[in-house]
């Protein structure tokens, strides 16, 4: 497992061959100035409510990425305005499973 900090409330973690970001706040992140918000790998974005400073780049990196997008129902409206298709509302403390088929 590997656990990268960005500053404030962005984070990312590897692990199970899966890249998993939380709380996507970039660009406007001084403590990540250094960091290019297109080179970050994303399997799945977890976002935990909706303030600009944990939500300020999930759509350009799940654009990018191609990733699921995981949040609370008022943003997963949001993202699905926003022209998201992968993206699915998930409730404190809520389950996510993921079914792959063959």
């Amino acid at each position: 497992m590997k656990i990268t900090y960005y500053g404030h409330s962005c984070f990312s973690v590897f692990a199970g061959g899966k890249n998993l970001l939380f709380d996507p706040f970039i660009t406007p992140n001084e403590l990540a100035s250094a960091i290019n918000v297109d080179l970050l790998k994303a399997d799945y974005i977890f976002v935990s409510h909706g303030h600009f400073d944990h939500i300020t780049d999930v759509v350009r990196i799940a654009s990018n990425t191609g990733a699921m997008v995981l949040g609370n129902w008022e943003i997963y409206q949001w993202l699905n305005k926003q022209g998201l298709q992968k993206t699915h509302p998930i409730n404190p403390g809520g389950k996510f499973f993921l079914i792959s088929v063959s």
